[in-house]
Parts: structure tokens; sequence; C-alpha cells
């Protein structure tokens, strides 16, 4: 899958990212505000994850790039873990972005093409997005995209030494 945005493009991860990938997603301020993010970030992992996204069928995990080098990453985890059997309708979107990249609205229309995309040609029916609930930045990405907040999730992650609550949001596309 390969998607040209406005401002980016949306690619298969590559072996050749490996260095733009440490580079933005090594950033403290990044990694922070993402539950799954480790920092530092270390080559092998990014060896390991560009492995792990480009390994998926259908592969729901891509580069957000500009000028062929990856400043972020989106993707989707499809199915409910806890009804594996029921929930290959639904899926959770996660994202990031390199901080000198913020603010941009690159990221929005990121997650709106991704969203428009995985309602249209993988068929789901709900995505959601868990998010810190001190990133509004991220809260405020979903809502441009067309997210609604569903709920506050008490002490949802443990982060830094810190417990933090997350907020969910979600966006249905009912077939018709």
């Amino acid at each position: 899958m390969k998607l040209t945005l406005s401002q980016s493009t949306l690619r298969s991860y590559r072996f050749t990212d490996v260095d733009s990938l440490v580079k933005h997603a090594g950033n403290y301020n990044v990694a922070r505000n993402l539950a799954a993010m480790p920092h530092p970030y270390p080559r092998e992992h990014a060896v390991e994850w560009i492995g792990i996204a480009s390994s998926g069928q259908p592969e729901t995990f891509f580069a957000i790039t500009i000028d062929d080098q990856v400043v972020g990453g989106i993707g989707i985890k499809i199915g409910d873990p806890h009804r594996p059997v029921i929930g290959d309708h639904i899926g959770e979107i996660g994202y990031w972005l390199g901080e000198t990249f913020w603010g941009r609205g690159i990221i929005t229309e990121a997650v709106t093409a991704l969203t428009d995309w995985a309602f249209t040609e993988l068929g789901l029916v709900r995505l959601y997005a868990p998010v810190f609930a001190h990133n509004t930045a991220s809260a405020r990405v979903l809502e441009k995209a067309g997210y609604e907040f569903e709920g506050r999730q008490r002490a949802r992650y443990f982060r830094d030494g810190e417990y933090i609550d997350g907020l969910l949001y979600a966006k249905v596309r009912l077939p018709r």
C-alpha cells in the first residue's frame, strides 16, 4: 500500500529506513507519549520493527515519509484481543510523528487517510485509539479525523514511574 498525501506519503517500511527511523523515534518527547516506544530507541529495535511491520498479511503498519525519509509511523492492529473469533471487524489505530514535524497537520492527514483506507479496503467497521490523557495534541488529531471521545480509563498506563490515565476515541462506519 502506498498513499500519497499533500504533505507526506504512507508506504511500506524498508530496511533502508533504519537511520531515519532511529533519528525520529529516538526523541524522548515522542516516546513519552507512547506506551510501547522504548527510549532510547536502538538501531536493533528499528531493524526488528521493520521486519515485523513489513511481514503482516494484510500489511497494516506503515512509514510516514517526507522526501522518502521516515518521519513517523502509523498502523492498525486488527481484531479484539479479548474476543478474537468475533472481533475481526475492529482495529486499534496508533501513530507517532517526529517532533520537528509537529503542528503542521501531517498526522491528522495521515490518520484520516489510513482510517478511510481501513474502512474501505479492510472492511473494518470500528477503529479505536487510546491516548495518554496528557497528550492533548493527539486527542485533537483524533477529533479532527472524526473520532469521538468514548471515555477515560483511569491509571491505564504506567510509564516513566507514573500511572497515566488513558482517553479512548473511536470512529465507526457501518456497512450500508
